[in-house]
Formats: structure tokens, sequence, C-alpha cells
């Protein structure tokens, strides 16, 4: 995450996911922004939607108004406005920049996690997902991943997972068929979903225990965000196609 991308529809839609699942299904969540420097770059720049309150604003109306406020009327492009008491009820919140080099990243982690121990449901904002052979754990760009190492870790210590994902340059429907069986793979006890918006998807993977709460919650997101966000349960079938 970057402070650039703050308030754009995507973002719009992330706070929203977080909102439902927050209310509609009571889980406690905790947030890992996985910050990174801004880069000058136009990304963050769809803001537009907040001048359009006649089709964006009835998916979540208190959401909608707080962002325009920021965007439109204050110009604050910062990640830290989503952390106001109540706009993603009861959540807590780890903010630091996320280092590049190793000892700094395994240490960055383990305070994540004694920060959000108590949380149910995890959420990582990585750049651009989990991880790629390309970009080594401790290379320069390893930043705007998250780790399959560090999502065993949360999810072996009784938490479940969301990560945001932008979608790679293949047939999304292939993506999704090759991340459940990673995810079957890797976590085999687990449920997983893919929450498809149309310009990147959030996996959410799911304990045993927090299964009746999350549906809770995705019964509120397939009514506020239809057409929006889809929930789509990935299928364990699948569980031989990891690498």
């Amino acid at each position: 995450m970057k402070h650039q991308y703050y308030g754009d529809v995507n973002d719009y839609r992330k706070y929203g996911l977080l909102r439902c699942l927050a209310t509609g299904g009571s889980l406690s969540i905790g947030v890992c922004w996985m910050l990174t420097l801004d880069d000058g770059r136009t990304d963050g720049g769809l803001t537009s939607y907040l001048n359009a309150p006649q089709e964006w604003r009835a998916h979540d109306p208190g959401l909608y108004d707080h962002l325009k406020h920021d965007v439109v009327e204050s110009m604050q492009r910062n990640v830290h406005r989503a952390e106001i008491p109540g706009l993603i009820p009861g959540a807590v919140f780890c903010s630091g920049l996320v280092p590049a080099a190793k000892p700094g990243r395994v240490g960055y982690f383990t305070d994540v996690l004694q920060t959000l121990d108590a949380c149910q449901l995890l959420f990582f904002d990585p750049d651009n997902g989990i991880e790629v052979r390309s970009v080594p754990f401790g290379s320069r760009e390893s930043p705007k991943y998250v780790y399959w190492r560090e999502l065993i870790a949360a999810y072996s210590e009784g938490h479940s997972l969301l990560v945001y994902q932008h979608y790679p340059h293949q047939n999304r429907l292939a993506f999704h068929q090759r991340m459940a069986g990673e995810i079957a793979r890797r976590m085999p006890l687990s449920t997983a979903f893919a929450l498809k918006t149309p310009s990147v998807v959030y996996f959410l993977i799911v304990r045993p225990e927090h299964l009746d709460l999350v549906h809770e919650g995705l019964g509120v997101l397939n009514r506020t965000w239809r057409g929006q966000i889809a929930a789509e349960q990935l299928s364990a079938r699948l569980e031989s196609s990891g690498s």
C-alpha cells in the first residue's frame, strides 16, 4: 500500500469489503497495510467515482462521504485516514514501512503478529500481492509482496487471512485455479474464496472456526456491493495444481 493510492476506487471497494466482514460477521480484523514509499507515478488516480454519487454512494454512504471529504474536499491522500475509529469497526492496525532486507523483514513480521495477535482475520495489503518467483525474499522489490512463509505463519497462529492481489497478465480463471491449488496445498484445512473486482482480487483464506462468521459477512457484501465485488469459493479439487 502507498499513501498515493488512498481513496481511489479500489480503496473504496477495499474498505467496503472490510466493513462488511467486520460488521456482517462480527469478525475482529487486523490490518497490515504493508506500506511502501510513494513513487510519484499516477497510480491511485482513479478518483472520478467521487464525483458520481448517484452511481457509487449507495454501496456504502458513510464510507463514500468520508473518502470524498478526504480526497476531494481536503485533498488528503494518507492511508492513516482509514484508521479513524469506526471506519473499519474494531480494527487494529500495523502501519510501518516494510523493510526490504531479510533481518528487518523478519522482525517487521514478528511485530505484526504480536500486534494483531487477538484478531481473527488479518488483512495484508501489499502493493502487488503474493510473492512471485522473480522477486526473492529480501530483494529490493520484495516489500511489494507478501510471502507464503508469512501467510502460513499467520494462519498457523490461528488467523484467517485476506490478501490483496493485483491481477497478473494471464487468464483470470486460470490464475484463480492456480492460486486455489497453492492455498489448498499450503493450508489444507482452509476454505478459500476469490473476492473479485473489476481490476483486482482479494484471496480470503478461512480457518474452519471462522467460516460461519465469514459467510455472514459475505452475505452483507453480496447485498451491498453487487456488481462491484463478487465472492467465489475456490474448489478444493484443485489442490494438486499447486507448483
